[in-house]
């Protein structure tokens, strides 16, 4: 099931709302021994989590479906650098990363118990029952916060950011659980910053004719530009319109652009750059993330909503061009800087 996204957090006595959990989704199955963690798009995740199988084993129900977010849990929040670091091909590896930084389960949906379709339970209903299910258990299984008191929500999405949290998520009191229907809400935070445009992709179905995405940059503390993420939120007119705006900046772009090793290393086939923006990853297998390098002169004002590390976590949002602001003022300084919250009350284990 998925959700719509809305401004705020909507009133009124038919929400039940939740935390808005920032790991991989996972819809998890129990039949007897047998343990199925299976990602949004219906890929199997048990050898990235091995750490996980023999504890759903041991805490869950004989026979049970449930909806869930895998996640990794430090002293200072959510860690999703932790969880993308083990989709890795050797399993030695994910053994290693399993004892360093394990998993954890966070249930928020009981959809199956025993021979019982609970999928048409209005929500609240469905709620209870994952509660009594799953009352007694102990990290690293989780059943979510929950509480239909509005305040305590907006207290929730203010408070927890720091410790990575996504936002909100507001569900129907009598909503049935309904697979690829948006019937939840979700309420992310969401803020502005001023980037250097540094490169584009074309998009992939008009090569030559049409821009995909534009390359984004933020200057360090060391005056380095750094790759921060993309902005590709275009309608395809106005992507036809910006390969004429962007050529006269395509002229020479990569006699001195900071980026140009990268370029160098992609022209080579070289697969050791993982970060540079055309870098192959994990999760871009197959993918042609080939880029075109534009003189960094440009300033683009972008909305995000929160960042990974050095880069933002989704893709940023297109505002508006800001001729009036030189590239050199894109600075890291200009981000704001949301305090770590501890998960205590939640992960315990997690010091």
């Amino acid at each position: 099931m998925l959700a719509k996204r809305v401004a705020e957090i909507p009133a009124g006595d038919g929400w039940i709302f939740e935390p808005k959990w920032d790991g991989f989704r996972a819809v998890i199955f129990r039949d007897g021994d047998e343990i199925l963690i299976q990602s949004r798009d219906t890929k199997p995740l048990n050898r990235y989590f091995p750490e996980l199988v023999e504890t759903l084993r041991a805490a869950l129900p004989e026979r049970c479906v449930l909806d869930g977010e895998v996640v990794i849990a430090s002293a200072s929040g959510l860690d999703f650098d932790a969880l993308q670091l083990r989709i890795h091909p050797a399993a030695s590896r994910i053994k290693l990363l399993a004892a360093q930084t394990p998993a954890s389960v966070v249930f928020f949906d009981l959809l199956c118990e025993g021979d019982e379709d609970l999928t048409g339970l209005p929500f609240e209903d469905r709620r209870q029952r994952l509660e009594e299910l799953l009352g007694s258990v102990k990290p690293p299984v989780h059943i979510t916060p929950a509480t239909r008191d509005r305040a305590v929500a907006a207290d929730w999405f203010k408070r927890f950011e720091g410790a990575g949290f996504d936002g909100v998520m507001a569900k129907p009191v009598q909503g049935k659980y309904e697979p690829d229907k948006r019937t939840m809400l979700k309420v992310k935070h969401e803020r502005d910053c001023d980037c250097v445009v540094a490169g584009f992709r074309w998009h992939k179905d008009a090569e030559g004719t049409a821009i995909g995405s534009l390359l984004l940059g933020l200057y360090n503390d060391a005056g380095a530009l750094q790759h921060v993420g993309v902005c590709a939120s275009f309608k395809m007119e106005k992507r036809r319109e910006l390969v004429e705006f962007l050529e006269p900046y395509r002229r020479d772009a990569l006699k001195d652009h900071p980026w140009k090793g990268w370029a160098e290393q992609d022209a080579a086939g070289s697969g050791e750059a993982q970060r540079m923006p055309g870098g192959q990853s994990r999760w871009s297998a197959g993918k042609d993330l080939s880029w075109e390098p534009l003189r960094p002169e440009l300033v683009v004002e972008v909305a995000y909503e929160h960042m990974q590390g050095d880069r933002f976590r989704h893709m940023a949002q297109f505002r508006r061009w800001r001729t009036d602001k030189p590239p050199a003022e894109c600075t890291y300084a200009q981000l704001e800087v949301v305090p770590a919250q501890e998960l205590m009350e939640i992960f315990p284990e997690a010091k």
